[in-house]
């Protein structure tokens, strides 16, 4: 057959229009499709047929290029997972810092390459274990934290110097690095060879997670008081992970996920900018955490759309010069929300799919949610499955042996640029309410997101949307399976090694040290020495953010009107 000529020649020229005439629209006559329209996970519709016609104009070179180049679509390493794996980090932390230690120790000889340390709800909030208000919360749903001896117990027996460590922490961020530095320095590893990643994103708890203790204006000068200290002293830490993952927790859809975490990350930068610091200097030890929903596609194309979309805001609006302040390095960990109590089996196959949709979306880090995360902290057998899921997916699918495989096809590709399209214009509509602070002060993230979370919910209950095992396919009650439990001993032990430390810490050099940090934050002088000096005098967490919030205040919420 002559090149270009016969059966094939016809087949390029034929069109969609062509093919429904000529196909489709005999066969849907005699059977119609299953549903109505069919939508994403986030309500976008999704067409029946994706063809050449909708890249009509779509250059390769712009908009994918190659792995490692701008605008890494592809992935922000030239080899991806042919040189190096993902980091399997997952999320640990419960009770007392020994018992997290166990499982942290555990989870590493199990093959886990980083750790991931979940704090209880005290600690997230700046409260001690002995505080009225963490009362029955003490070790529930994390480690609890009071003191640098918890720190030196946490990480007891594990090398800081070889190991990565993840810290989910937001509002006393900079009292639990503080801590980490410190036990880093007792172990005698020098700050400079640390690596690791602080949340540190305050921004998305105004918007979602709702876990706050300053008002905006100091948080941010906290938070760019830690970045100057780390540019300078601890170079290899991620100092902010960016995070959509909690944005998406709280029903965003995910164009909203992808809008506002680029939002809050221009916030950032511009932070940066005014506090002094120089754009190429700070930015490439910046992170993302984004959320894998369930629906696979969509979590793919979001990924890609945001590595793109980060190199275009890094380049053009910030004028960064250095190549690594355009990647978009990111962890992911996949949806808490999307696992059921019903048939808690079921949630093993959701996280797989949501963990192949990360690694073929290009993560470099991730965590997949264990089948018993919607009942209780993960049993060890729990944790372990999870983990393994992410081995075989490594280890035995073959998807790692090859860079973006769905480069190029023509729904992946569409769906990339419309979910791209649709966050730049989410991010021009809050650039003219004047950035994410006014865009959260005048209450538009939180309402866009709480739209679209109960819109989703309604779907849900009308049966628009299935979720297996709660709307269909029912079987009656839960499967019983094994649960961690955290025992009352827990707070009480908590609370009296807190106890100990008050009662054997020199009580001169600790109010000393809090004399300074108050001092510190009064002026315009870098918060982290201070921070760093009321840590080492075993200043408690609930202490250090009690001597701050005369200084700083305290933020209320107003009001999200709908």
């Amino acid at each position: 057959m002559k090149k270009g000529g016969g059966k094939a020649a016809t087949v390029r020229r034929a069109t969609r229009r062509d093919w429904e005439e000529r196909t489709l629209k005999e066969v849907l006559a005699r059977r119609p499709e299953r549903l109505p329209a069919f939508t994403t996970v986030s309500g976008a519709p999704v067409e029946r047929l994706y063809t050449f016609e909708d890249l009509e104009g779509w250059d390769p070179v712009e908009k994918l290029g190659f792995p490692g180049d701008p605008p890494y679509t592809r992935g922000v390493h030239p080899t991806m997972y042919r040189g190096r794996l993902w980091t399997m980090r997952q999320f640990a932390g419960f009770g007392s810092a020994e018992d997290t230690n166990r499982r942290f120790r555990y989870l590493l000889e199990h093959g886990q390459t980083g750790l991931s340390t979940a704090f209880d709800l005290p600690t997230l909030m700046g409260r001690d274990s002995d505080d009225p208000m963490a009362e029955g919360e003490v070790g529930r749903e994390g480690v609890a934290i009071d003191t640098l001896a918890d720190m030196e117990a946490l990480f007891r027996d594990i090398p800081l110097g070889r190991v990565s460590t993840s810290m989910t922490i937001n509002a006393p961020a900079a009292v639990l690095l503080a801590m980490y530095l410190a036990v880093a320095e007792r172990q005698g590893v020098p700050l400079e060879s640390l690596e690791g990643t602080l949340q540190n994103d305050i921004l998305k708890e105004y918007i979602a997670q709702k876990e706050w203790i300053f008002p905006p204006a100091p948080s941010l000068r906290i938070i760019t008081d830690l970045i100057a200290f780390c540019t300078a002293r601890v170079p290899k830490w991620n100092t902010i992970s960016i995070s959509g993952y909690h944005i998406r927790e709280a029903g965003s859809t995910a164009v909203q996920e992808l809008a506002f975490t680029l939002a809050d990350g221009i916030g950032y930068v511009q932070a940066g900018i005014d506090a002094g610091l120089e754009v190429d200097a700070f930015t490439p030890r910046l992170s993302f955490f984004f959320n894998a929903h369930n629906d696979f596609f969509e979590e793919i194309a979001k990924l890609r759309a945001a590595r793109r979309m980060w190199a275009a805001i890094m380049r053009e609006r910030f004028g960064a010069a250095d190549p690594r302040a355009w990647r978009l390095r990111t962890h992911v960990q996949t949806a808490g929300c999307s696992l059921t109590a019903q048939q808690p089996h079921n949630n093993v196959v959701r996280v797989t799919l949501q963990a192949l949709a990360a690694v073929l979306g290009g993560t470099q880090s991730l965590h997949t949610n264990a089948l018993d995360e919607t009942l209780a902290l993960p049993t060890e057998d729990s944790a372990r499955l999870a983990l393994r899921t992410q081995q075989i997916l490594a280890e035995e699918s073959g998807v790692a042996n090859t860079i973006d495989p769905l480069a190029g096809s023509y729904f992946v590709e569409s769906l990339t640029d419309r979910m791209e399209e649709e966050a730049w214009d989410y991010i021009r509509r809050i650039d003219a309410m004047g950035g994410i602070v006014k865009a959260i002060e005048q209450g538009f993230p939180q309402r866009e997101i709480a739209e679209a979370s109960y819109r989703y919910q309604r779907q849900v209950d009308e049966g628009e949307k299935t979720v297996v095992g709660v709307n269909r396919y029912t079987e009656g009650d839960a499967a019983k399976i094994p649960l961690l439990r955290i025992g009352p001993e827990v707070e009480r032990a908590q609370v009296e090694g807190l106890g100990r430390v008050r009662a054997t810490r020199d009580a001169a050099r600790h109010a000393r040290a809090l004399r300074d940090l108050q001092a510190t934050a009064r002026s315009r002088d870098n918060l982290m020495p201070a921070i760093l000096g009321a840590v080492k005098a075993h200043a408690s967490v609930g202490e250090i953010c009690d001597a701050l919030r005369p200084i700083f205040g305290v933020y209320r919420e107003g009001t999200v009107p709908l």
